[in-house]
């Protein structure tokens, strides 16, 4: 009789050893015990189903159809096939970081351009403002100017009616030459 032998019925949920007397040897056997967290016996539909399951799966060859893995019976062709393959998913994958780098660069570049117009444009509305702001000056500054000619012009007109229409014709030709000399 062998010296090691147990006597095994279990399942994967719930299994316990315990000790079986035979022939005055001690003899280990995993049992089933029932516990509260049990399942329900199955379905008897469901249990003919697992059995035709396992059954097909014991019984139906499988066919491995890429054999060239193993250097054991391989053809003189083998060698070759494997060099090919091993290119191709060599070629692949140069194509595939090829691709990746291309679009990380493109995405950087893109972030690049749009942070440097962001920022010209920036400098731009800042020497607009700058500008508008000075023309702005230019323009109080000939308003006071012309409103204090004016006022002299005023009291210029008090003294003679035609030195009146002089100055105020000296202005307008003063204004006009202004404005040409600001809108170049």
């Amino acid at each position: 009789m062998p010296r090691y032998t147990t006597s095994q019925t279990y399942t994967d949920g719930n299994t316990q050893i315990v000790a079986l007397q035979h022939d005055s040897d001690l003899r280990l056997a995993v049992v089933e015990t029932p516990s509260d967290d049990a399942p329900p016996p199955a379905n008897p539909e469901d249990q003919e189903l697992e059995t035709k399951l396992r059954r097909i799966l014991d019984h139906v060859p499988v066919r491995i159809s890429n054999t060239s893995g193993s250097s054991a019976g391989s053809g003189s062709g083998d060698f070759h096939q494997y060099r090919q393959m091993r290119r191709r998913e060599q070629d692949r994958l140069a194509r595939m970081d090829a691709d990746y780098q291309r679009r990380k660069e493109e995405t950087e570049f893109v972030a690049r351009r749009e942070s440097r117009l962001k920022a010209a444009e920036e400098r731009t509305a800042k020497k607009r403002a700058r500008r508008q702001k000075k023309k702005q000056k230019r323009t109080e500054k000939k308003s006071k100017v012309q409103s204090s000619s004016c006022q002299e012009a005023g009291q210029a007109a008090g003294l003679g009616a035609e030195g009146s229409e002089d100055s105020e014709s000296e202005d307008e030709h003063a204004q006009e030459a202004d404005d040409a000399r600001l809108s170049t």
